[in-house]
């Protein structure tokens, strides 16, 4: 993380065997920034809003799930992680097709 953000965390929204990433980045100022899985970084002008539109977009906050939340979404907590990775070599890590059902 660079030190111009003050928080980072990773959200995930789940489409039949898709996972799809999102990354929610808090900036010193306040305002916050979403890296979507087509590579386009959003502008908020809080981590409120931000929020508000990972959740609109049915996103849930990849540290909040329990195993219990990830098998309804059809996934394990072991069959996951955050990707990795910076500008362009994040992007088609930002999907993830899963195998067989949880």
């Amino acid at each position: 993380m660079n030190d111009e953000y003050t928080f980072e965390q990773w959200w995930l929204a789940s489409l039949g065997r898709l996972l799809v990433w999102a990354r929610l980045r808090v900036k010193e100022a306040g305002t916050a920034e979403v890296l979507d899985s087509d590579g386009n970084t959003l502008a908020y002008d809080s981590e409120d809003s931000a929020r508000a539109a990972l959740f609109d977009a049915e996103f849930v906050a990849f540290d909040g799930l329990d195993e219990d939340d990830a098998l309804a979404r059809g996934f394990s907590l072991s069959e996951v992680q955050p990707p990795r990775g910076e500008g362009d070599e994040l992007v088609p890590r930002m999907t993830q097709h899963l195998g067989g059902r949880a």
